[in-house]
């Protein structure tokens, strides 16, 4: 493996990759070069590359594991192919982030780009990064942990057992906002909450609806339209000159958005990303089925309690992501790269480069939740239910 990039995921994909049977990480690059050095030293690598280009010519690596910003994965994943290499691309596939507008538009100019046009862009990226893989004939992997977090795993077995419709699922990640500073240019990130924190619960509605369809014999069930809504809740309190313990000034992005899917067989999905939520990350996925209900409860868990009288007792001990303070009652979790999906994930990836199987996460799956959360998007802007057939090609 050849990991691009030296931030959170990229630490999070190190500490899965040296959990991988049958895979090692060759080397790292990153924009900064003493970031990626500090990072080869951190999970004990040896390669530090200079350059995308060195990584891929060194003929040291088979997969590329894209750890960067949205602007960055068609360029990467399209250089990656075209040296013969299989990528892993994290959520989302592609991203608006004023490619039709050139190098020399503004920020705002991106941002306010019409939401037709971000939806026609963002999905003909996904479509291309598909396109560059199948003419290299390398595999592209879709890097949705969600997929293969033991609990949606299992609630998959499950529905399949009871053979039972799933008429309804509601899901999101939230958590108190995001650090880093691309995360707030529509340039870089290419959208806000619903499209950094949605994605997750979005994917895994459309791979269970996909799934049903399989086991029925037929084609995925596929969505057919979306209502949506987006906000900056945090203005709320720095209107009013508030306290905040959230990330506030979100800027160009939401910091909070919705979306109701309506898919083909008349069901329904409500998938929503906030940055308003206190307390550590909570990831969760609700299916009402006609026979049976089903939670999945991603972060946080349950499983092991702590409670300690001031932050001081477990000081930089990790116990949930984003949790504020180790002070009172936490629930750490005893794996969270495997309870999260992001080591099952890895695990399927090798397996599949080595075998040639399919996975859940395949590039069909990038460029539909990409398609759909940017029409998501024009149904916010222009306040209404949006079919995606009248957007063009529908999703996929």
């Amino acid at each position: 493996m050849g990991v691009v990039g030296a931030g959170f995921l990229a630490d999070t994909r190190a500490r899965c990759w040296a959990r991988v049977r049958g895979a090692r990480v060759a080397g790292v690059t990153s924009a900064r070069r003493e970031r990626a050095e500090a990072w080869s030293a951190r999970h004990g690598v040896e390669a530090v590359w200079g350059s995308v280009d060195e990584m891929v010519d060194s003929g040291n690596v088979d997969l590329v594991d894209l750890c960067v910003p949205n602007a960055l994965h068609r360029p990467f994943a399209e250089r990656a192919a075209r040296a013969g290499l299989h990528v892993l691309c994290t959520k989302p596939l592609a991203a608006y982030a004023g490619q039709d507008l050139g190098a020399d538009s503004s920020d705002a100019e991106v941002r306010d780009r019409s939401p037709r046009a971000q939806w026609r862009v963002a999905s003909d990226e996904a479509r291309a990064i598909r396109a560059a893989s199948d003419a290299a004939g390398t595999r592209l992997f879709y890097g949705e942990n969600w997929l293969y977090a033991p609990s949606l795993q299992r609630a998959l077995e499950l529905l399949a057992r009871a053979n039972s419709p799933v008429l309804e699922m509601r899901g999101w990640e939230c958590h108190s906002g995001s650090h880093a500073a691309y995360a707030r240019s529509w340039r870089q990130a290419g959208g806000g909450a619903l499209l950094r924190l949605g994605a997750h619960p979005i994917g895994a509605m459309l791979h269970i609806k996909r799934s049903e369809g399989a086991r029925l014999g037929g084609d995925a069930i596929r969505p057919v339209s979306v209502s949506a809504e987006v906000a900056d809740c945090s203005r709320v309190a720095s209107d009013r000159g508030a306290a905040a313990s959230i990330e506030t000034d979100w800027g160009e992005v939401e910091n909070w958005g919705s979306v109701v899917i309506a898919f083909q067989d008349g069901s329904r999905g409500v998938a929503s990303g906030s940055d308003n939520w206190l307390g550590g990350m909570d990831s969760r996925l609700q299916v009402l089925a006609a026979r049976c209900r089903i939670e999945c409860n991603l972060s946080p868990g349950d499983g092991l309690r702590a409670y300690a009288p001031d932050a001081e007792v477990f000081g930089d001990e990790p116990l949930l992501e984003k949790l504020d303070t180790g002070a009172g009652w936490s629930t750490p979790m005893p794996d969270a790269d495997w309870t999260s999906g992001h080591l099952p994930m890895c695990q399927a990836v090798a397996d599949a480069v080595a075998s040639g199987e399919p996975v859940a996460g395949d590039a069909e799956l990038g460029v539909d939740v990409t398609s759909l959360v940017y029409a998501a998007y024009v149904s916010a802007a222009e306040g209404r239910r949006v079919e995606l057939s009248e957007l063009g090609e529908a999703t996929g």
